[in-house]
């Protein structure tokens, strides 16, 4: 009789084995993760822009959510499968991300220059409390994307170390495979 796992312990399994094939996925999850937190929270970066009205905020702005989109893309193309990794798009990906992480940290440091200037500052607090919401979400946004193209780098470190994971189900009674005879009489 076979012994087969059910439930939750198949289910895992399931996925490990899924990881074991197809390890790429884990960072394309992760930057797929900071694709839709950014616009879960693009009503707080629409609204700053509005407010604050700084050079180049809403090109920035845009500029992310089109490189998210786009390099997601190239990341999708760049593990083709069953075939070798595409070194161009994984580059180009890796470049978009970068630029990425660029509009991040200078939109911050937009929000920044408006709340601490001299003249015309904004407050953060009370009907503006946007503000706040919208430079936190970008150190999170920020975070995310470093952590996606860490997984990305690392691919190459943890891809055998996935590989060594046993998968495999115990089979009761397919000990004594020499006593089944296939040939025909």
């Amino acid at each position: 009789m076979a012994k087969n796992p059910t439930g939750i312990k198949e289910y895992c399994r399931k996925r490990l084995v899924g990881l074991k094939r197809k390890p790429h996925m884990i960072p394309l999850v992760v930057l797929a993760i900071a694709f839709i937190y950014y616009s879960f929270n693009l009503s707080q970066v629409s609204n700053t822009t509005a407010l604050i009205n700084g050079p180049h905020m809403g090109l920035t702005e845009f500029g992310t959510m089109l490189l998210s989109v786009l390099s997601l893309v190239c990341f999708m193309n760049a593990f083709p499968h069953r075939k070798k990794v595409n070194i161009p798009m994984l580059v180009l990906m890796l470049l978009m991300v970068a630029a990425l992480i660029f509009f991040d940290t200078y939109y911050g440091g937009r929000i920044a220059v408006a709340i601490t200037r001299e003249e015309n500052r904004i407050d953060p607090t009370g009907k503006n409390i946007f503000v706040t919401n919208a430079k936190n979400m970008l150190n999170v946004h920020l975070i995310i994307l470093i952590v996606g193209l860490a997984l990305t780098a690392l691919l190459p470190v943890y891809k055998p170390l996935l590989k060594k994971i046993n998968t495999n189900i115990e089979v009761e009674g397919s000990g004594d495979m020499a006593a089944i005879d296939i040939s025909q009489e």
